[in-house]
Order: structure tokens, then C-alpha cells, then sequence
């Protein structure tokens, strides 16, 4: 028997008892989506379809059939060579909890605790002095290191994520001032450089209420912002961003931008 072999055979566990009666209307397929959960979960490098059927003693269509369906909602990934690992929705579930049980939090605590749950760096931006600025920092493990990115930082903000959803809160003739202040600096090969594409690209952008670049700022890596407080006033504008590896903002951008729009309603109860 191979290595992998062994490995797989002692991890077999058997279901544990429960010490509650069954009740006669149990959802099966619930019980053995919540099974696959819990054993990917155990495993931290991850598991082969036929490994879970093998471990949750399902037959390899219906194993098949679960975590194709635990993917789509965002409960699981699959990730090199065809294993499955958890996703980013389990730790929206944690932080449901979480929240649940915490008395009121801080901005700091909302940006420390978003960083928690995803792994992926996180910045809020605000207007400071008439330019879309970094205001705090939380880095997270996930994220590769962007230098630019400190708190300070107010150029570029044609290029990131974070500028561009304070572009977004400004009139067009207030973002073309801007611009013309600022100029648009080719950062990358993929940086938008002229103000018609920024406008038509900050236009599509609007309507989804999150705005992403893939690579405009800074080489292989994607970030995403959401505006927590449009107001009047520029100084009180307020948006969140975070920053990942492009391949896992392919991988995780709805989740990440569901888990950055409740970042978003956090602090604004906080603004």
C-alpha cells in the first residue's frame, strides 16, 4: 500500500454517535453535504472527490454531485491537481456567529476581524486634503506585499481599486480636475490611461457597487473597494479595498465582494 494509501485508510473514521434520537425527517442530502464539510475541513491540503467518497462512505456520483454544488455556493474550492479545500463562505458563517456574540466593535476591530476571516490585506481610503487617500492598513497573510499601499499613500488612485471608488463618489468635472491635477501614471501594461476609459470603465463598475482592477496597479495582484459613505462633504467619504492574488480574486470575487459589502455596513454604523 502507498503512503497516500496508509494515510487514507487510518483517517477513515467511522460516523461518531449521536447521542440525540434521530428525528423521521432528516434531509440525507443535507447530512452528507454537512459530512463532506466536516471531513475537506479535517484535511487541510485538501481532498480528491474520490477521497471523500472513500471517506464519507458515499458513492463517487453523489460525492461528485456535492461538492459541485458546495463550489458553486462557495463552501468549498477546487484548487491544483482536482482537491477540494474549504471556501470562503464557511468563514462568513463563523463571522455570523461571531457577530452575534461580540459587543460593539471599532473600526480598527471591523478591519482586523475582516482580515481574520479571509486571510487577504484590507485598506479604507477617504478624501484627505482633496486626494483619494490610504487611511489604515490591515495586512493580511494571503496577500502578497504591496509597498505602495501604506497608510499616506494618495497616488494612483486611477490604477486601484481603493481610487477608484473615491473616484466614483466625485462629479465628472470634479474627477477630471482631479486627473488633470494628478495625471494618470502607467503603472502596469494593463493601467488605464486616458479619462474616457476611466470614465466608461468607472460607469460599468458603478452598477455593480464594487469596483476591481486585475493587475492596473501592481503586477499579479487584484483588488477590490467599496464605498462605505458617500457624503456631500469629501472628507467624509469612506471606502473599503482589499488586495489577493488575481487567480484568487477569479476564484473567490463574488464571496469576496459579499464579504466586503458587510464590511462595509459594519463601519458605516461606526462613521
Amino acid at each position: 500500500m502507498t503512503e497516500r494509501g496508509r494515510r487514507d485508510s487510518v483517517q477513515d473514521p467511522s460516523p461518531e454517535p449521536r447521542s440525540r434520537p434521530e428525528p423521521t425527517d432528516l434531509i440525507r442530502s443535507v447530512q452528507r453535504a454537512l459530512r463532506v464539510m466536516e471531513t475537506v475541513g479535517s484535511t487541510p491540503d485538501g481532498m480528491t472527490a474520490k477521497q471523500i467518497a472513500r471517506r464519507c462512505q458515499l458513492n463517487l456520483p453523489t460525492a461528485y454531485h456535492l461538492v459541485r454544488t458546495l463550489v458553486y455556493e462557495g463552501y468549498l474550492i477546487r484548487g491544483d491537481a482536482g482537491r477540494y479545500q474549504v471556501g470562503l463562505a464557511v468563514s462568513d458563517r463563523y463571522a455570523d456567529l461571531a457577530n452575534t456574540m461580540r459587543g460593539p466593535s471599532t473600526v480598527a476591530e471591523v478591519l482586523r476581524r475582516t482580515v481574520g476571516d479571509t486571510g487577504y490585506s484590507h485598506f479604507l481610503g477617504r478624501i484627505v486634503d482633496g486626494r483619494a487617500a490610504v487611511t489604515a492598513v490591515s495586512e493580511g497573510a494571503r496577500s502578497p506585499h504591496v509597498e505602495d499601499l501604506i497608510v499616506g499613500f494618495d497616488d494612483g488612485a486611477h490604477a486601484h481599486a481603493l481610487g477608484k471608488a473615491l473616484l466614483a463618489t466625485m462629479s465628472p468635472q470634479e474627477r477630471s480636475g482631479y486627473i488633470r491635477e494628478s495625471g494618470m501614471r502607467r503603472y502596469t501594461d494593463f493601467t488605464v490611461t486616458e479619462l474616457d476609459a476611466l470614465e466608461h470603465d468607472l460607469a460599468n463598475l458603478t452598477t455593480r457597487g464594487v469596483y476591481t482592477e486585475v493587475g492596473q496597479f501592481y503586477p499579479g495582484v487584484g483588488c477590490a473597494a467599496t464605498v462605505v459613505r458617500d457624503d456631500p462633504d469629501p472628507r467624509h467619504r469612506t471606502v473599503i479595498a482589499c488586495t489577493m492574488p488575481i487567480h484568487e480574486l477569479r476564484w473567490n470575487g463574488k464571496l469576496m465582494k459579499t464579504r466586503l459589502r458587510r464590511a462595509a455596513e459594519e463601519l458605516k454604523a461606526l462613521l
